[in-house]
């Protein structure tokens, strides 16, 4: 009796909680001039400047890295290298913008006006006259050296060896024998000591070079002692010169270097 009357009370209170389907039903009244955006306009904008400006890249893709502080162009705009150069636009920097620490004007590819500015890189060419049979005097020398100051007439021949040097100065082959650097040498000392006295040349003083290509003067610029492993007075030159190389007496290591640059 007991279990049935627990059975009823759970199924009336089950009823009483279960609503009507009228219930669910409702209505909501929309607001009156809903508030809805406005179309954005499709007509030409007017700008203050009259369109003067022209239409060009401002995003991120075109920010530059500003110059370092105390460079010439640290207050000068448009100045410096992108920041990222693989999206920058194409662009000129303004007139004497200083980019990427260069001191030329520099003009980007596209600019209408302006060219780059490269440096000029190349070294002085070096002038060299080789020897040959037509430059050969019918005594066999290939020229004739004149030192007013130390009254010296000299003939010289190829060659630097001791059977040349006997005969005159010798010429030191592979050097030029007109344009660019001519090196000679000769003894100072016994019968044929014809750069004797080259030691004593001053800052200043003529020498003369006759060969069958014409004749040339040059004037001393330098006097010195080298060691007798000095080969710089055989290096070729951009400008006409004469190198001549002596022993120093009683210094068999060392070696008198003069060195006359033409006029």
């Amino acid at each position: 009796m007991k279990r049935t009357m627990t059975a009823m009370l759970a199924l009336c209170l089950a009823a009483g909680l279960v609503l009507p389907a009228s219930a669910l039903e409702y209505t909501i009244d929309a607001p009156d001039g809903p508030d809805y955006g406005k179309p954005t306009s499709v007509e030409v904008v007017h700008t203050a400047d009259g369109g003067a400006r022209k239409n060009e890249d401002v995003s991120k893709n075109a920010a530059l890295i500003p110059p370092g502080f105390g460079t010439p162009s640290m207050d000068t705009r448009n100045t410096g290298s992108y920041l990222t150069p693989n999206l920058s636009p194409v662009g000129a920097p303004a007139t004497g913008a200083v980019v990427n620490g260069s001191g030329s004007s520099v003009i980007t590819p596209g600019s209408p006006t302006g060219s780059v500015t490269v440096p000029d890189t190349t070294a002085p060419s070096t002038r060299y006259t080789e020897v040959t049979d037509d430059l050969y005097y019918k005594g066999g020398y290939l020229a004739t050296l004149k030192i007013p100051a130390i009254d010296l007439t000299v003939k010289v021949y190829e060659g630097t060896d001791s059977k040349t040097l006997a005969k005159g100065a010798g010429h030191f082959e592979d050097t030029s024998i007109w344009r660019g650097n001519i090196a000679v040498a000769a003894h100072n000392r016994g019968v044929n000591n014809h750069f004797g006295q080259l030691h004593t040349l001053e800052i200043g003083d003529k020498v003369t070079l006759t060969t069958k290509l014409g004749t040339k003067t040059y004037e001393v610029v330098s006097v010195e002692k080298v060691n007798e492993n000095d080969t710089s007075g055989l290096n070729p030159t951009a400008n006409d010169q004469i190198t001549m190389y002596t022993c120093v007496r009683n210094q068999r290591d060392n070696r008198w270097k003069v060195v006359a640059v033409a006029n």
